[in-house]
């Protein structure tokens, strides 16, 4: 009796050959061909399950930013059972840091599609790029929480908090990625920004 083929579990080992090949030569140098041979599949069975490159390249990113948001949740998870929007805004922040083999292929396939899209229409169509403010919103929402609840400083404005914060997270992940400094001190940054805007109680 022939073995059955689970189709998402297909869609999803090409999908991590992809973001591994990209890690290692650069979005802009990834071919179907290439995914296939990472694989060890053939570029007929890429092609079937995606039809074009512009289709495979979308999973490969919704998947990366899928398996990025479990990172987050294990590390909120981690800091305790009520952690509050600052845990959360931080493990949000320093997940996005290229500590390891999975955030460091994240945030370079993530940055990668962003200026690969600049030029390629097909790319800057995508629905996930029509949503480019949905981590911005997410941290303004938490941001908000925590004004609210009082452990925010006075006079704040959680939306431009938000994307300097944001600013800052990806502009460390480069510095990190080019050796420019250390994770430690990337996170160090991070939390420095965070302590100026959040109360010292909500710090510690």
């Amino acid at each position: 009796m022939p073995k059955r083929v689970d189709h998402d579990e297909r869609r999803t080992e090409i999908g991590r050959a992809l973001v591994r090949v990209a890690a290692r030569r650069g979005l802009h140098a990834v071919g179907m061909r290439d995914v296939a041979a990472e694989a060890g599949i053939s570029l007929r069975l890429v092609q079937y399950y995606f039809q074009t490159k512009e289709n495979l390249l979308l999973h490969g990113l919704q998947q990366l930013t899928e398996e990025f948001g479990k990172r987050v949740t294990a590390r909120v998870r981690a800091a305790g059972e009520n952690p509050g929007p600052r845990a959360v805004v931080e493990a949000l922040l320093t997940t996005s840091l290229p500590t390891d083999e999975e955030s460091r292929a994240f945030h370079l396939v993530l940055t990668s599609y962003a200026l690969l899209a600049v030029t390629d229409e097909a790319l800057a169509a995508q629905p996930y790029l029509q949503r480019p403010d949905a981590a911005e919103d997410a941290v303004t929402g938490l941001l908000e929480q925590a004004r609210e609840a009082g452990p925010l400083t006075s006079g704040t404005d959680a939306r431009t908090e938000a994307i300097t914060l944001l600013a800052l997270a990806a502009g460390l992940g480069t510095s990190v990625l080019t050796g420019q400094r250390t994770p430690e001190s990337a996170t160090e940054v991070l939390r420095h920004q965070l302590n100026r805007i959040f109360r010292p109680a909500a710090a510690d």
